[in-house]
Protein backbone atom coordinates (compact mmCIF):
# COMPACT_ATOMS: atom_id res chain seq x y z
CA UNK A 1 0.00 0.00 0.00
CA UNK A 2 1.17 3.06 -1.46
CA UNK A 3 1.70 6.41 0.73
CA UNK A 4 -0.94 8.10 -1.93
CA UNK A 5 -3.13 5.02 -0.93
CA UNK A 6 -3.23 5.17 2.82
CA UNK A 7 -2.77 8.45 3.17
CA UNK A 8 -4.25 10.68 0.28
CA UNK A 9 -2.95 12.97 -2.06
CA UNK A 10 -3.65 16.06 0.23
CA UNK A 11 -1.02 14.27 2.80
CA UNK A 12 1.89 13.43 0.26
CA UNK A 13 1.44 17.57 -1.00
CA UNK A 14 1.40 18.58 2.69
CA UNK A 15 4.82 17.08 2.77
CA UNK A 16 6.63 18.29 0.10
CA UNK A 17 5.22 21.95 0.69
CA UNK A 18 6.56 22.37 4.55
CA UNK A 19 9.79 20.15 2.95
CA UNK A 20 9.79 23.21 0.45
CA UNK A 21 9.00 25.62 2.72
CA UNK A 22 11.65 24.84 5.52
CA UNK A 23 14.28 25.01 3.11
CA UNK A 24 13.45 28.26 1.52
CA UNK A 25 13.68 29.03 5.53
CA UNK A 26 16.80 27.67 6.06
CA UNK A 27 18.29 29.30 3.16
CA UNK A 28 17.01 32.80 3.70
CA UNK A 29 18.11 32.79 7.31
CA UNK A 30 21.68 31.77 5.72
CA UNK A 31 21.49 34.71 3.62
CA UNK A 32 20.65 37.08 6.25
CA UNK A 33 22.84 36.44 8.69
CA UNK A 34 25.58 36.77 6.72
CA UNK A 35 24.32 40.03 5.67
CA UNK A 36 24.45 41.03 9.67
CA UNK A 37 27.27 43.03 10.23
CA UNK A 38 28.73 45.15 12.54
CA UNK A 39 27.21 48.45 11.13
CA UNK A 40 28.42 50.95 13.48
CA UNK A 41 32.33 49.56 12.71
CA UNK A 42 32.11 49.26 9.03
CA UNK A 43 31.00 53.21 9.10
CA UNK A 44 34.06 54.43 10.81
CA UNK A 45 36.16 52.08 8.60
CA UNK A 46 34.53 53.77 5.78
CA UNK A 47 34.54 57.55 7.05
CA UNK A 48 38.38 57.06 7.93
CA UNK A 49 38.95 56.22 4.22
CA UNK A 50 37.00 59.05 3.16
CA UNK A 51 39.00 61.36 5.53
CA UNK A 52 41.84 60.86 4.30
CA UNK A 53 40.36 61.35 0.92
CA UNK A 54 40.38 58.04 -0.33
CA UNK A 55 37.78 56.48 -2.11
CA UNK A 56 38.70 53.93 -3.63
CA UNK A 57 39.59 52.46 -0.38
CA UNK A 58 36.30 53.11 1.10
CA UNK A 59 34.75 51.51 -2.73
CA UNK A 60 36.92 48.04 -2.03
CA UNK A 61 35.48 48.10 1.45
CA UNK A 62 31.65 48.18 0.89
CA UNK A 63 32.78 46.12 -2.41
CA UNK A 64 33.79 43.47 0.26
CA UNK A 65 31.44 43.29 3.23
CA UNK A 66 28.20 41.65 2.43
CA UNK A 67 24.66 43.16 2.69
CA UNK A 68 22.24 45.74 2.63
CA UNK A 69 24.40 48.32 4.61
CA UNK A 70 27.28 47.82 2.88
CA UNK A 71 25.05 48.01 -0.16
CA UNK A 72 23.67 51.65 0.58
CA UNK A 73 27.41 53.04 1.43
CA UNK A 74 28.85 52.24 -1.65
CA UNK A 75 25.89 53.89 -3.72
CA UNK A 76 26.35 56.82 -1.41
CA UNK A 77 29.77 56.95 -1.86
CA UNK A 78 29.27 56.71 -6.00
CA UNK A 79 26.95 59.04 -5.58
CA UNK A 80 29.02 61.42 -3.44
CA UNK A 81 29.78 64.32 -6.12
CA UNK A 82 25.67 64.48 -6.62
CA UNK A 83 23.59 67.08 -5.18
CA UNK A 84 22.09 66.15 -1.80
CA UNK A 85 18.48 65.08 -2.63
CA UNK A 86 19.95 62.90 -5.89
CA UNK A 87 21.81 61.38 -3.39
CA UNK A 88 19.19 60.71 -1.12
CA UNK A 89 17.11 59.30 -4.07
CA UNK A 90 19.98 57.22 -5.03
CA UNK A 91 20.53 55.80 -1.68
CA UNK A 92 16.59 55.08 -1.05
CA UNK A 93 16.51 53.49 -4.58
CA UNK A 94 19.24 51.06 -3.40
CA UNK A 95 17.56 50.55 0.32
CA UNK A 96 14.10 49.85 -1.57
CA UNK A 97 16.09 47.17 -3.82
CA UNK A 98 18.46 45.48 -0.95
CA UNK A 99 14.56 45.35 1.20
CA UNK A 100 13.08 43.29 -1.87
CA UNK A 101 16.57 40.98 -2.38
CA UNK A 102 15.48 40.00 1.34
CA UNK A 103 12.26 39.19 1.58
CA UNK A 104 13.07 37.37 -1.57
CA UNK A 105 10.97 33.81 -1.15
CA UNK A 106 9.28 34.94 1.75
CA UNK A 107 6.11 34.66 0.23
CA UNK A 108 6.06 30.92 -0.67
CA UNK A 109 6.64 30.66 3.40
CA UNK A 110 3.56 32.76 3.34
CA UNK A 111 0.99 31.01 1.15
CA UNK A 112 2.18 27.56 2.51
CA UNK A 113 0.61 28.90 6.01
CA UNK A 114 -2.28 29.69 4.20
CA UNK A 115 -2.75 26.66 2.40
CA UNK A 116 -1.76 24.07 4.66
CA UNK A 117 -4.37 24.10 6.79
CA UNK A 118 -7.13 24.49 3.61
CA UNK A 119 -5.18 21.19 2.34
CA UNK A 120 -5.90 19.69 5.66
CA UNK A 121 -9.15 19.94 5.28
CA UNK A 122 -9.51 19.12 2.00
CA UNK A 123 -7.51 15.45 3.01
CA UNK A 124 -10.31 15.61 5.80
CA UNK A 125 -13.06 15.81 3.45
CA UNK A 126 -11.41 13.10 1.44
CA UNK A 127 -11.30 10.65 4.13
CA UNK A 128 -14.64 10.87 5.12
CA UNK A 129 -16.03 10.37 1.64
CA UNK A 130 -13.91 7.38 1.88
CA UNK A 131 -15.74 6.12 5.03
CA UNK A 132 -19.29 7.28 3.38
CA UNK A 133 -17.93 5.57 -0.01
CA UNK A 134 -17.31 2.08 1.80
CA UNK A 135 -20.10 2.09 4.24
CA UNK A 136 -22.66 2.32 1.08
CA UNK A 137 -20.63 0.10 -1.44
CA UNK A 138 -20.12 -2.62 0.89
CA UNK A 139 -22.84 -2.34 3.68
CA UNK A 140 -23.50 -4.85 5.66
CA UNK A 141 -20.41 -6.32 4.58
CA UNK A 142 -17.96 -3.43 5.61
CA UNK A 143 -14.72 -4.27 7.06
CA UNK A 144 -13.29 -2.37 10.28
CA UNK A 145 -10.23 -1.61 7.94
CA UNK A 146 -12.10 0.23 5.19
CA UNK A 147 -13.56 2.49 8.20
CA UNK A 148 -10.97 2.79 9.69
CA UNK A 149 -8.06 3.87 6.83
CA UNK A 150 -11.01 6.80 5.81
CA UNK A 151 -11.01 7.39 9.60
CA UNK A 152 -7.01 7.85 9.63
CA UNK A 153 -6.32 9.37 6.48
CA UNK A 154 -8.82 12.16 7.44
CA UNK A 155 -7.14 12.34 10.79
CA UNK A 156 -3.90 12.67 9.49
CA UNK A 157 -4.13 14.95 6.96
CA UNK A 158 -5.42 17.49 9.68
CA UNK A 159 -2.86 16.90 11.58
CA UNK A 160 -0.61 17.06 9.27
CA UNK A 161 -2.04 20.67 7.74
CA UNK A 162 -1.39 21.89 11.44
CA UNK A 163 2.30 20.79 11.91
CA UNK A 164 3.00 22.54 8.24
CA UNK A 165 0.70 25.81 8.53
CA UNK A 166 2.27 26.24 12.51
CA UNK A 167 5.68 26.36 11.73
CA UNK A 168 5.22 28.16 8.86
CA UNK A 169 4.23 31.11 10.91
CA UNK A 170 7.03 30.64 13.12
CA UNK A 171 9.52 30.68 10.38
CA UNK A 172 7.83 33.16 8.83
CA UNK A 173 7.85 35.92 12.02
CA UNK A 174 11.45 34.56 12.40
CA UNK A 175 12.71 35.97 8.98
CA UNK A 176 10.85 38.93 9.61
CA UNK A 177 12.18 39.82 12.83
CA UNK A 178 15.57 39.65 11.23
CA UNK A 179 14.78 41.82 8.43
CA UNK A 180 13.12 44.71 10.19
CA UNK A 181 16.44 44.80 12.08
CA UNK A 182 18.74 44.73 9.25
CA UNK A 183 16.42 47.51 7.41
CA UNK A 184 16.70 49.61 10.88
CA UNK A 185 20.45 49.37 10.88
CA UNK A 186 20.74 50.16 6.76
CA UNK A 187 18.42 53.11 7.41
CA UNK A 188 20.41 54.51 10.37
CA UNK A 189 23.76 53.68 8.30
CA UNK A 190 22.19 55.40 5.27
CA UNK A 191 21.20 58.51 6.85
CA UNK A 192 25.01 58.87 8.64
CA UNK A 193 26.64 58.84 5.34
CA UNK A 194 24.88 61.14 3.93
CA UNK A 195 25.18 63.37 6.35
CA UNK A 196 28.41 62.88 5.92
CA UNK A 197 29.00 62.83 2.41
CA UNK A 198 26.66 66.52 2.49
CA UNK A 199 28.73 67.90 5.20
CA UNK A 200 30.27 71.34 3.52
CA UNK A 201 33.92 70.32 5.18
CA UNK A 202 33.94 66.67 3.92
CA UNK A 203 36.60 65.76 1.42
CA UNK A 204 34.73 63.67 -1.00
CA UNK A 205 37.87 61.43 -1.85
CA UNK A 206 40.23 60.60 -5.13
CA UNK A 207 38.20 63.06 -8.43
Amino acid sequence: MTIITQYGWAFVLLLLLGGAAMLVFLERMLALRRAQIDHADFLRGVFNALDRANADEAIMICEETPGPVAAVALTAILHRKARRDDLREAVDNTARTEISRMERRLISIAVTSQVAPLLGLLGTLMGIVRIVTALSQHAPLVQNTDLTSGLMQAVVATIAGLLVTIPCHVMYAMLMVRIERLVLEMEASASEIVAYLTREDTPRGAP
